[in-house]
């Protein structure tokens, strides 16, 4: 599972708990662009394994927005992150995690959408975000990046909102950093679009590669692989493009940079929120190449609406992706991911939007359970 440090409400006897052998985490206290120090990385190696349990995939070393934009001080920020590999790599860390999306991490509209059995999830909806876009944030020139149909869809939900759901979206939307909890301001947001300039998605695709190619001969030289998450939500945010969101940005991302250092977080749920991706088959396409795996589900529609579905139902075929899995017949790191808030979670503070204990572990024994079925029957 993965777990945000000792400030988790979620503790790490928990995770054991759950049936976990490892932890996923990061060094969320060293600024993004930083080099992470091998002392506080062997602090929270020993930390886990006194627990009885490994540290071997980092999730997430950030990449800093200047090596994202491509600008004059990418060089300096990318030998500071081919000194973290080094450094993490000594104290025996295997695979690392990171993404390229620009600005925001991951965005949703909602991090408490109430399910029919009185458990909480995770909700993207797009009339929503559209509406925090134009009429919150006031990003100039938003309204030109939409239909008019969406934005007609946008004010009428802005105009039904009372102010209490309004702030519940503002605050949804504007979250920080996994494992921070601070929130980012509309200046702070406002100011990094606007240094992106007209980004393209070809532009975006250089900088990635530029950054791969940089990085990946001192992993391999350090027996550590990369893992970039897939973009989440898999479409354009905030006039931005995104590069990793469908089986056509992957090839173009391992082609661009062959190295075998160069792999895939392969998330089902991030890749499965798009209509045009076929999870299972992307896996199977793709799997030399997956160094770690999310398994998570999430329920669709036309118009861009998901939300996290429990981990076997949602639109992806969870027993098809299994199925690949178990015929792959190779260990890669996984864990469930995005859990609804459930049971005693709900009254309990301290816990990050979709990292409840309860969920992930009714997640986890899912999985497990459709791994020891899917075996039995070979």
């Amino acid at each position: 599972m993965r777990w945000y440090g000792p400030n988790d409400g979620v503790s790490l006897r928990d995770i054991r708990q759950a049936g976990c052998t490892g932890v996923v985490t990061a060094l969320h206290q060293v600024p993004v662009g930083d080099v992470w120090p091998e002392e506080e990385i062997a602090i929270r190696r020993k930390l886990i394994e006194n627990a009885g349990m490994t540290w071997t995939v980092i999730e997430s070393l950030p990449v800093h927005d200047s090596i994202k934009k491509g600008d004059e001080a990418r060089d300096e920020l990318i030998e500071r992150y081919q000194q973290s590999i080094r450094n993490v790599a000594k104290q025996g860390l295997k695979v690392i995690t990171y993404n390229f999306m620009p600005v925001l991490d991951w965005l949703r509209t909602d991090l408490e959408y109430p399910m029919p059995d009185g458990s909480l999830a995770l909700r993207f909806e797009r009339a929503a975000f559209v509406a925090f876009d134009v009429f919150q944030l006031r990003r100039p020139g938003a309204a030109g990046d939409y239909s008019a149909e969406e934005l007609a869809a946008a004010d009428a939900w802005f105009d039904s909102a009372s102010e209490t759901k309004r702030e519940k979206l503002w605050f949804s939307c504007m979250q920080g950093l996994p494992g921070s909890t601070k929130m980012f301001t509309r200046e702070e947001v406002l100011e990094a679009l606007a240094e992106y300039g007209e980004m393209t998605p070809e532009r975006l695709r250089e900088n990635l590669l530029y950054f791969l190619n940089a990085v990946c001969p001192i992993a391999e030289d350090e027996g550590v692989v990369l893992a970039v998450h897939p973009d989440d939500p898999p479409m354009s945010v905030l006039g931005l493009p995104r590069i990793v969101s469908s089986a056509k940005d992957l090839r173009m991302l391992l082609q661009g940079c062959e190295s075998p250092a160069n792999g895939l977080c392969f998330c089902t749920g991030s890749l499965g929120a798009s209509l045009q991706n076929n999870v299972p088959e992307m896996l199977q396409e793709f799997m030399d190449r997956v160094y770690f795996l999310h398994l998570r589900n999430t329920a669709r529609d036309t118009e861009g609406n998901f939300f996290e579905a429990d981990h076997l139902e949602g639109d992806t075929d969870m027993a098809a992706v299994m199925q690949v899995l178990v015929q792959a017949n190779r260990s890669i790191p996984m864990r469930p991911d995005h859990g609804h808030l459930m049971l005693d979670d709900l009254t309990k503070s301290g816990l990050y939007p979709g990292y409840g204990a309860i969920g992930r572990l009714r997640g986890l024994a899912e999985l497990r359970g459709l791994e020891a079925g899917i075996r039995s029957m070979i």
